[in-house]
């Protein structure tokens, strides 16, 4: 499990790191709000593209392997971002940084399943707040390089995904040990709920478009808005995202104890409730307020991401390399297709109103979340499954 969180700690770096180059962007190639945010969007949409199929085939033939390529391309791209000299060239690296998230995904939470014992949301919160904690270390990583060497600096992001991918790479046979028995037999685990995880993945590409946005946007909020300067907003994201892993550690075992559905729909809720209040907060109330307020909706807003990770491989036992790569690929990249939408909305009526919108889609997905069975429903029809 350390192997597979420092892997996702690396590749999830990669998916922060862009949003957190866009006010340097948007300040030295003096573009569009809009053409910022594609480059969110290109690194979505190529990951959303082949993301289910690397999930099916790594249900049919175990490639650990895939993990330490998509580390990689997911990091190469990255590099490449400051170095390129037109928009299309950034837009291509972003694209292959994409694919290199998708690749990674599917494998690594599959394999993390498998190594999380019998408290799946427990153990799965090692793995995802790696990704958290790659979340929160992109945008520092990213001013620290900026800082020290300009645009140029975004090439020191080849480096941690070069380590990582050669750690493993040595592990590949360790890991192989922890693959159960019915996979290697290809027995069932038991029945496949479809309807569930079709309802639970609007859920989730709902939820990741106010992530992603929220990602996005933090920063430009509390440079337009705030009036603080980029690094500023930078470090306030990070500290967003830090928050937002401690609520991935809290919300694993809480989650094991009361059920996954409370908990995705309280953490939603009250996220959408958190954005709305933001959306209103000005220059006259200051870093004072907006920056405990960000640290408490990180905290929340995370807390669910366990939850439906280990929900969406629960309602797809016999196919949870699938549900990984939507539940943490597919939805996510989907929801990231959205940004360039919040930079037309950030454009035309300023940042505030992208928090704003942040808030509805949060608020949606609560509404989604919903229709979600109830914890004793499912369990019941698991066990007549398995009966």
């Amino acid at each position: 499990m350390t192997v597979l969180a420092l892997a996702h700690v690396t590749d999830d770096v990669n998916q922060s790191f862009i949003p957190a180059l866009l006010p340097y962007l948007i300040l030295e190639r003096h573009i569009s709000h809009e053409t910022a945010a594609t480059l969110v969007f290109w690194q979505a949409v190529s990951s959303s593209v082949i993301q289910p199929a690397i999930g099916v085939l790594a249900d049919r033939r175990s490639m650990p392997w895939l993990i330490a390529i998509g580390i990689a391309l997911a990091g190469g791209g990255v590099a490449l971002l400051g170095v390129l000299p037109t928009l299309p060239l950034l837009f291509l690296a972003a694209l292959v940084s994409g694919i290199g998230v998708a690749t990674f995904h599917p494998e690594a939470a599959r394999f993390a399943n498998y190594v999380s014992g019998e408290k799946k949301a427990s153990g799965m919160r090692w793995f995802t707040v790696g990704g958290n904690l790659g979340f929160a270390f992109g945008p520092a990583f990213a001013t620290a390089a900026i800082s020290a060497w300009g645009m140029h600096g975004t090439l020191v992001a080849a480096v941690p995904v070069a380590i990582l991918a050669g750690v493993v790479l040595l592990e590949l046979r360790r890991l192989k040990t922890f693959v159960p028995a019915h996979v290697v037999k290809r027995t069932l685990a038991g029945r496949d709920d479809w309807a569930s995880f079709g309802k639970l993945s609007a859920f989730v590409i709902l939820r990741s478009m106010a992530y992603i946005g929220s990602v996005s946007f933090v920063p430009l909020f509390f440079v337009e808005a705030l009036h603080t300067s980029p690094a500023a907003g930078d470090a306030i994201l990070m500290a967003f995202l830090l928050a937002g892993a401690a609520g991935t550690i809290a919300g694993g075992p809480i989650a094991d104890r009361v059920g996954r559905r409370p908990v995705i729909l309280w953490s939603t809720a009250l996220t959408a409730v958190l954005f709305g209040a933001l959306a209103f907060v000005g220059p006259a109330a200051g870093m004072t307020i907006a920056v405990p307020w960000m640290l408490l909706t990180g905290f929340i807003f995370v807390a669910a991401q366990a939850s439906f990770v280990v929900l969406g491989q629960e309602y797809l036992p016999n196919r949870v390399g699938l549900a990984s790569g939507v539940t943490l690929g597919l939805a996510v990249s989907l929801g990231g297709a959205f940004t360039p939408v919040l930079g037309m909305i950030a454009d035309r009526w300023g940042v505030p109103a992208s928090i704003a919108t942040v808030a509805a889609l949060a608020l949606a997905a609560t509404l989604c979340a919903l229709t979600l069975p109830r914890e004793t429903r499912r369990r019941a029809q698991m066990a007549e499954a398995v009966a």
